[in-house]
């Protein structure tokens, strides 16, 4: 199972570049527990912390489309370290003046999460660059997927190091600092500094003018409301079974299910068309959100909840696929972007909805919202799998096909946007 991995990761400056964007996203993976803990000690309320958080999380997704846009026409070193800077001084700022006055800490955590670097979709437009292969970068993007379950486990982790060590100011100081020299260790290096767009059609919805990428993010954003929708479910049960203790277990479980089945989906190669497969990891995630509802004790419910985990890493490394084949040419970064906004948006839709649900029907009915949500995104496909059949760019025969080993033609791998 790990061979494939372990190919890949050999390939030349594989593994520094991984590192680099993962080291790179911590300041993002952990904003929201960083600026909660700061806004305690300081004194000020959860509401409070709970408003920041959110002014940093839709400037966040408003900001990773237009710097994504913004690689794709300027290079990576151009954009991704001077953004990796300012976000960097805007949450430093943020963390030594506190939120008195109050109007200057919204201004820093909107500047803060506007240029947060767009790494994700910049390490998935170099894959086939240092890969080449086909098979490798589809490997490579579950790999991918898994890496982030281990960023969002470790991250907040490291959150919680930096406060006990020093204290909730430093930790937002700290981890901005690590951040940028992932995004320096990424930009410096040969692929980030080589990598060119492929040419681009001049036209103001740039990757949004795919109706394949369009349909796509229409079902990952009920995907996201799923996700969202179980963190809120999640704590209105622990408060009923134990507290603190059992939400963190539940959350910790959701995040080892989609590492599992993230590393078993990306150890072989699958044969079919991605969005065909698609079709097939959603209903999966939504079956499996089903038994939440039994709402069971705390070790039964950790076992489900690590259940509901298991398709969510092979259903965004599908994904990975898909939108590549879909982007317009020299729209890679952007389309990659728009994924991870509309992931984030629906998350954050989610959460919303979840808690007037727990409040008027209880810790049942909030575990009910995922499964209806991850139903819905499977109709979205459903409904739009003519649209998802016809890739940007027309039928090409693929250099190595997962589809067809002798070859045959089928629609475009798009990452042309080589080194």
């Amino acid at each position: 199972m790990a061979a494939g991995y372990l190919e890949i990761l050999r390939a030349r400056h594989a593994a520094r570049l991984l590192t680099g964007t993962l080291v790179g996203r911590l300041p993002n993976a952990t904003a929201a527990i960083a600026v909660v803990l700061f806004i305690r000690a300081e004194g000020g309320t959860y509401s409070l912390a709970g408003a920041l958080a959110a002014v940093y999380g839709v400037a966040n997704a408003v900001g990773q489309p237009l710097l994504g846009r913004l690689v794709d026409l300027y290079g990576q070193p151009r954009v991704q370290l001077p953004a990796a800077l300012v976000s960097a001084l805007a949450m430093t700022a943020f963390a030594l003046s506190g939120t008195n006055p109050l109007p200057p800490a919204y201004v820093s955590m909107a500047v803060a999460g506007l240029f947060t670097p767009p790494l994700e979709g910049g390490l998935r437009a170099l894959w086939p660059s240092v890969l080449r292969r086909e098979d490798q970068v589809h490997t490579a993007y579950a790999m991918d997927a898994v890496a982030q379950e281990v960023m969002f486990t470790v991250g907040p982790l490291l959150v919680t190091l930096c406060v006990a060590l020093w204290s909730a100011q430093a930790a937002l100081v700290v981890l901005n600092v690590i951040g940028v020299l992932g995004a320096l260790s990424v930009v410096v290096s040969p692929p980030s500094r080589a990598w060119r767009s492929a040419p681009r059609e001049a036209h103001w919805l740039g990757a949004l003018r795919s109706p394949g990428l369009l349909a796509l993010l229409g079902a990952f954003l009920f995907v996201g409301l799923a996700l969202g929708s179980i963190t809120v479910a999640g704590v209105s049960y622990a408060d009923d079974n134990g507290g603190d203790a059992v939400y963190g277990w539940l959350m910790a479980a959701l995040g080892l299910g989609a590492l599992v089945g993230g590393t078993v989906y990306g150890a072989r190669q699958w044969g079919g068309a991605p969005e065909r497969r698609l079709r097939g990891l959603v209903a999966l995630l939504a079956v499996c959100y089903l038994p939440l509802v039994l709402v069971p004790g705390p070790v039964a419910m950790t076992a489900l909840t690590a259940l509901a985990g298991v398709f969510l890493a092979p259903c965004i490394a599908c994904a990975f696929i898909i939108v590549d084949r879909h982007a317009p040419s020299g729209t890679v970064t952007e389309a990659f972007s728009w994924l991870v906004t509309t992931f984030t948006v629906g998350a954050s839709v989610g959460t919303g909805l979840a808690g007037p649900v727990v409040e008027w029907g209880g810790t049942l009915w909030g575990f009910a919202v995922p499964g209806v949500a991850g139903a819905v995104s499977l109709l979205v496909l459903l409904a739009t799998g003519r649209v998802l059949a016809a890739p940007a760019g027309g039928p090409v025969v693929a250099a190595s096909s997962e589809n067809d080993p002798n070859r045959a033609v089928e629609p475009r791998f798009s990452s042309g946007d080589r080194a």
